[in-house]
């Protein structure tokens, strides 16, 4: 299947936020998920994780800041997004994006794929729009997570590596369960304290791909 890229617009609404991080400076455009703790959490642990050699993926990219930055270290980045918006606005960021769901409109595999899911439990009647989409994991809060790991394994090359951040109130038994299924190896990567919950990143890794040097 080819790639499928959306054509944007590159003009700044007046309406965009900006947001600072690392030294990046990036627009945040209506509708698109700003960068929060889960996001500057994962972006901190994908840079104790990326190699200099590594093809690098990450679902849901929001406006862009963990590819933009994750691209400063590894040999290419490439995102997705569900949200058009998003992918307009990672695009104005500058960062390389595919419009799709999860894996859709992707034919490669990569060495790292990073994913900041929906992982807050919802009700059914909650509201569809494109920025409760980025927050919205379902009754458990894992319905995302589940398809994402259910098709990662196809989209990852012998020495891939996985890393997904989620929330205390997601499960976090249930997710590392989940991964283990998959992986050899799983690592909790950092967690951090919220107002309302714990935060963390988990690594999931084959043994092999682990022990490689960077």
């Amino acid at each position: 299947m080819s790639q499928k890229r959306a054509v944007v617009a590159l003009n700044v609404p007046a309406r965009a936020q900006k947001v600072y991080y690392l030294g990046e400076q990036l627009d945040v455009l209506p509708n698109v998920y700003e960068p929060s703790d889960d996001t500057y959490l994962l972006v901190d642990a994908a840079l104790n994780v990326v190699r200099p050699t590594d093809s690098v993926l990450e679902v849901g990219t929001g406006c862009g800041l963990i590819a933009k930055i994750v691209a400063r270290v590894a040999r290419s980045v490439i995102a997705t997004d569900i949200n058009p918006q998003a992918v307009a606005n990672a695009t104005l960021n500058g960062v390389d994006v595919i419009h799709g769901d999860l894996f859709a409109n992707l034919n490669r595999r990569f060495d790292l794929v990073i994913f900041n899911p929906p992982y807050l439990p919802t009700h059914s009647d909650m509201s569809s729009d494109w920025l409760t989409r980025a927050w919205d994991g379902g009754p458990s809060g894992r319905e995302v997570i589940t398809r994402f790991l259910s098709q990662v394994d196809k989209h990852l090359t012998d020495r891939g590596r996985v890393l997904i951040s989620i929330s205390s109130i997601t499960g976090y038994r249930e997710v590392t369960e989940r991964m283990k299924a998959r992986f050899e190896i799983v690592r909790t990567l950092a967690e951090r304290k919220a107002f309302f919950e714990t935060l963390y990143v988990i690594l999931g890794v084959e043994a092999r791909a682990l022990s490689e040097r960077q």
